[in-house]
């Protein structure tokens, strides 16, 4: 088989298995499906607040013109990176252009060939792309169960580093990150945790709320969901930052981030400490909504689900909510497992009552039928 041939085979197999994915144009429907949770990305507070900055800043590039170990860097940068660093209680931080190039960077390059990683059998797929990468032996465990990381911590070798969320991205659910440090202090493992979907919606995130910024190796920071902006940051120490700085290829080969998202992203950390409200309007759409199907919604955070246990319901029942003006989308396997198929619903600041009503008595009503 030509290449020509093995494509379109690869696409026929997807529209027969009901998975084939389509980029779509911009959403003009009832928001319940951006990851924008506190309605940054569309404030035109944080919109007059960067161009305030950039106007003040004196600096008016539109490019890095190139990585930051050639002409990228700025003391710009580097002052926001402590800035970022302090507000998380960390000692360093470096930026990354995209969390997939963070948890890439980051899992590619430190574990080695010899070494362990272990992570939850929910990870983000970034991750796993890095940790192929890095050539060192992988495991997952069962999620959220301490049990299981414990029996794949006893057959680890060589340095080992367990990798979970602190949210995860298609639950919305917690991991019990006080116990899991727990354990990999106990058999001195490196615990990793990504913030993507906690940061803002949960303050600093879960790590700060839980105080455990001192039993956590890294942390991933990604900017794209409730900041509302783009790119990502590792926190650690001061030794991580120059290990990823010599060694993460995502960050070295790559054009350094331009001013302008820089300074979205230092304005919107300046907006989420300045703007309670936006959060307070967060939560009481989220108990709105729960309380409104109490068996089925498991979550507490901004993300809910409505399982429907197979490609073609959820495909069905996205469309028809879709018809009624609210964008919602489904999720299919094998991106979830096989029967666990469902609408994967992301609640927002912005989201009105009216709207949440109406969402959810359309819910409630496919389940009576």
């Amino acid at each position: 088989m030509n290449i020509h041939d093995y494509i379109e085979q690869k696409l026929a197999d997807r529209q027969a298995a009901g998975t084939y994915r389509q980029l779509r144009p911009e959403s003009l429907l009832i928001d319940f499906c951006s990851n924008d949770y506190l309605g940054f990305a569309r404030s035109a507070r944080l919109y007059n607040l960067v161009a305030e900055e950039i106007a003040s800043s004196k600096l008016f590039s539109s490019g890095s013109t190139g990585s930051r170990l050639l002409a990228g860097n700025t003391s710009y940068a580097e002052e926001l990176e402590q800035e970022i660093a302090n507000y998380h209680e960390a000692e360093a931080g470096l930026l990354f252009n995209s969390g997939y190039d963070a948890n890439v960077g980051l899992l590619s390059s430190l574990p080695q060939r010899g070494d362990t990683v272990i992570h939850d059998e929910l990870i983000h797929a970034s991750i796993i792309d890095g940790i192929r990468l890095s050539y060192a032996s992988r495991y997952n465990f069962k999620h959220n169960d301490l049990n299981s990381l414990e029996e794949k911590l006893k057959q680890a070798k060589g340095n080992i580093y367990v990798v979970v969320e602190s949210i995860y991205s298609m639950d919305g659910d917690a991991a019990p990150l006080t116990a899991i440090s727990k354990i990999c202090k106990q058999y001195n493992a490196a615990l990793i945790v990504d913030e993507a979907h906690a940061t803002g919606v949960l303050g600093k995130g879960l790590v700060n709320q839980l105080n455990l910024e001192a039993n956590v190796l890294a942390r991933v920071i990604t900017f794209g969901k409730a900041l509302g902006c783009h790119g990502a940051i590792v926190l650690g120490n001061q030794s991580l930052r120059n290990y990823l700085v010599n060694f993460a290829r995502s960050f070295i080969y790559t054009t350094a981030a331009p001013l302008h998202q820089l300074a979205t992203i230092k304005m919107a950390y300046r907006l989420l400490q300045e703007d309670q409200d936006s959060l307070k309007k967060l939560y009481k759409n989220i108990n709105l909504y729960t309380s409104q199907l109490p068996n089925f919604a498991t979550s507490t955070s901004a993300i809910q689900t409505f399982i429907l246990g197979s490609n073609e319901k959820a495909k069905a029942t996205a469309s028809m909510l879709q018809q009624q003006g609210m964008d919602v989308r489904p999720i299919l396997s094998p991106t979830v497992a096989v029967g666990t198929e469902r609408l994967r619903i992301c609640l927002h600041a912005y989201n009105m009552t009216d709207e949440i009503m109406k969402l959810t008595n359309s819910l409630n009503n496919i389940n009576n039928v």
